[in-house]
């Protein structure tokens, strides 16, 4: 489950939106933004990414660079695993910061760094101390081999845990073991560079206890990624469903429901035309929490699923001048109950988000999801908004 995907490459449409810090960072680097028109119709400083790797994309998100991604397309089956691992990449670069900043707030409150404050004053650490990147990488690289011997104190005692928990399954321990060892080599250079600091420091076992604290919450945690990715995919293979549905019934009026199937290749291929050609969408977006500056946001991801359609101005507008009497708001365990019975679809969108419900409770992730629907326009609106 913790694995990134194992494609060197994604081709996937992306609208990437850059947080002020990553605008400004590209800027001074000299790398061209591009405005982006958003599919709510808002405007944001980004770049558009048509094929790139999995790990370039994270390694902007770590660095609190990305404040929304985005994608449209007229059906997603086809791209379903590329989709899935998308977003559970996305979800784990959150956890990966997350984790990065609980461990750092651990190891600051520490009493050998609270000692160390005490008796330097004028070498201060905490949340604001600025560290110089050429210093961190620096100090990353000259003591590369006492990091990794750091790791391996961490690591041992956990990998020892999960081996002999006899609750676990043989691949749930092969699961959690990469887990760790990928959270771990997610850990920020600023935490590197204390640990290094103070490794030779009396009560140092307590900064290294820190950090399996950390590796423990963000191993529970880290579980949920695959049924998070799992309820999105789900959520937007109804949306596809419900517009490729719609469509076949104005192309095939009259042919009888039962002559026509949406998954022949000639008569699905001609309804995905149609969908794009009238800008009928099926948009995804996933949408970051502020930086560590943003009090109470850091840890939020917002997925949001919605058809596009030609009228979608016209209910924002709707909106924001609270002209929306057309507008039904349900959760979205209504919502599945409410749709059509596609196969086992509806059941195991129920499935998903049981699961969901559940396991965000067992390791304390807030989750909280909603439907949006205006019937003048057939336009739906599925939030599902977690807090990690």
């Amino acid at each position: 489950m913790a694995k990134v995907p194992k494609k060197v490459m994604l081709e996937l449409p992306l609208k990437v939106a850059l947080s002020e810090e990553g605008a400004a960072s590209f800027i001074r680097n000299k790398k061209k933004l591009v405005r982006l028109k958003m599919v709510d119709n808002s405007e944001e400083s980004g770049v558009v990414l048509e094929r790139f790797t999995p790990t370039s994309l994270q390694k902007l998100i770590l660095l609190d660079y990305v404040s929304k991604i985005e994608i449209s397309l007229p059906e997603f089956t086809t791209l379903r695993q590329d989709l899935i691992d998308l977003s559970k990449l996305l979800v784990f670069s959150l956890f990966y910061r997350q984790f990065s900043s609980q461990v750092q707030a651990d190891l600051l409150a520490t009493d050998v760094i609270k000692k160390h404050n005490r008796a330097h004053p004028g070498q201060f650490f905490d949340s604001k101390t600025k560290v110089p990147p050429r210093t961190l990488q620096s100090i990353m690289k000259k003591y590369a081999s006492h990091i990794n011997d750091m790791k391996r104190l961490i690591l041992d005692p956990l990998n020892m845990e999960i081996v002999k928990n006899k609750n676990y399954s043989d691949e749930e321990k092969n699961t959690y073991l990469l887990m760790i060892e990928k959270f771990l080599s997610k850990l920020s250079p600023y935490n590197w560079y204390l640990i290094v600091l103070f490794s030779k420091q009396n009560g140092f076992k307590h900064m290294l206890e820190a950090v399996r604290k950390g590796l423990r919450d963000y191993m529970g945690k880290g579980t949920i990624a695959e049924y998070i990715s799992l309820m999105f995919m789900e959520i937007a293979s109804n949306c596809e469903a419900s517009n490729m549905a719609k469509e076949a019934e104005r192309l095939y009026k009259g042919a009888g429901e039962s002559a026509i199937t949406l998954y022949d290749p000639i008569v699905r291929k001609k309804i995905i035309a149609e969908l794009t050609r009238k800008n009928k969408l099926v948009c995804a977006s996933w949408k970051f929490g502020g930086s560590s500056a943003s009090i109470g946001k850091q840890g939020m991801l917002q997925i949001t699923v919605y058809n596009q359609d030609d009228e979608f101005q016209e209910v924002k507008e709707s909106i924001e001048t609270s002209k929306s009497a057309d507008l039904n708001k349900k959760n979205l365990i209504d919502f599945y109950k409410e749709l059509p019975q596609h196969g086992s679809r509806t059941d195991l969108g129920l499935y998903y988000l049981s699961y969901l419900n559940d396991a965000c409770k067992q390791v304390n992730i807030k989750f909280d999801s909603h439907v949006t629907q205006f019937t003048s326009s057939d336009l739906t609106v599925i939030n599902m908004m977690f807090n990690f």
